[in-house]
This record gives C-alpha cells, structure tokens and sequence, in this order.
C-alpha cells in the first residue's frame, strides 16, 4: 500500500483525492497546511507527497527546498501555475514530477505510480556492481540515501533526472559518454527525452557541483563526443 501525504488548502478538492486516491488502495494523510505537513512528517514515514504550489501559511517552492534539505520523499506537485517557469523551478527545487490544475483524477494516479517506480527502482538498478557512496574531491554522493553532500558538509538538493545522471557519471569516471549514451543509461523508464535535455541536466549538475565545464572542471565538455567526469572516485 502507498502511504500519501496530501498537501492542499481547497477542502473540496482535498477530500475529493483522499477519497479517490483511497480507492485506489492508498492510504492517505490530507492536511491543509504547511505546519499539518511538518507535523505529520514527524509522526510517520510517506511514500510520496502531492504539495500544492500555495498554502496558507507557506509558498509551495519553499517548501520543496526545505523538505529536500533533510528527505527524499518523492514530491508531485499541484499547481495552478502551469506555466514551464514554475515549473522548471519546482523541478530544479527537487520535486519528481508536477501536475498542473484542473487535472484527471486518474491521471494523478498514474503519475504517482509512475514516481513510485522511478524514485524505488533507481537505486537498486544503479547501485548494484556500484558503490553504494561515492567520494570525489570532497564531495560525498550518497546513493542510498539519495544525497550529495559539498565539501563544506552541505547538503545539495537533486532532482530525479540529476540523480540518475550524476550515478551514471560516476560509475564511469574517466571514460567519454556520449550524449546519447548518456540519455540511454539515464533516462527512468517509458520516459522521452532529447539530446537537450542530457545538455540541461548537465548544467544544472554543474551548476550544483560549482563546476564550470572548463578545463579543470569536473564534468568536460569534449567537443564532438560528448561529456567526461574527470575526477577519481573513491568508495
């Protein structure tokens, strides 16, 4: 069973998803605001969290960065604000996926099982025949915990797409990838992606590892090949 905490300040459409969501055999925590949501992440463990982009008492993007900063619950969020900003945002802030309102019932469903099967199935697969943690010039990436941590012991939020690249990169330090073999061993499963969405991960990892991509960068640009991590990685 699917343990869901459900974040959303309309009652009308909150009691609407704890009964829907219900009966489709998950089990359900509604709350309508950011302190309900602290304080039911104390009592008990989720399998995923649908988080309205606004609350009450918080703004839904703040949230995700303060959740990211200590879980990897994955996170859908619920949003009237479709536009690809808030989006991107939301994404770059962490969450695992984000459904614009009004939206299908069902259509939540599937993506909460599709989330459910990346956020479950991507550690065992990249973590086996790996290193479970992972550690280059001072940084630390965690991949049972799904954390990487700065050389500075701080913690560095990372989206799903990011996790994934940044365990391909490492589990092949020192070897050329293309993009398309990066998009190949990357991707989550039933996903479509482009060449440009491999460039727009590896910006943001390097954005995140405060890597410019030059020379004496981490992640290279190796023009006409595709990308190196040029880093000895330690268990």
């Amino acid at each position: 069973m699917i343990a869901c905490l459900l974040v959303e300040d309309d009652v009308e459409i909150r009691t609407l998803l704890e009964g829907y969501l219900g009966g489709y055999g998950m089990e359900v925590t509604a709350v309508g605001t950011a302190q309900a949501m602290r304080a039911a992440l104390k009592t008990r463990s989720f399998d995923v969290m649908l988080l309205d982009l606004m609350l009450p008492d918080g703004q839904g993007l703040n949230i995700c960065r303060e959740i990211r900063g200590s879980s990897v619950i994955p996170i859908i969020m619920l949003t009237a604000q479709g536009d690809p900003v808030s989006r991107v945002i939301g994404l770059e802030l962490g969450a695992d996926d984000y459904l614009g309102k009004p939206f299908e019932p069902r259509e939540l469903v599937a993506r909460i099982h599709a989330v459910m099967r990346r956020t479950r199935g991507t550690p065992v697969q990249e973590i086996k025949g790996s290193m479970p943690v992972a550690r280059f010039q001072g940084w630390t990436f965690d991949r049972v915990k799904r954390r990487l941590t700065s050389p500075d012991e701080v913690m560095v939020d990372l989206s799903s797409a990011e996790f994934r690249l940044l365990s391909v990169l490492v589990d092949h330090a020192g070897q050329v990838l293309s993009r398309d073999r990066l998009l190949e061993m990357s991707k989550s499963p039933g996903a479509t992606l482009s060449d440009r969405s491999v460039d727009l991960t590896v910006s943001r990892l390097r954005h995140k590892l405060r890597d410019a991509g030059q020379a004496g960068g981490l992640i290279r640009t190796m023009r006409g090949e595709g990308y190196l991590f040029a880093t000895q990685v330690q268990a």
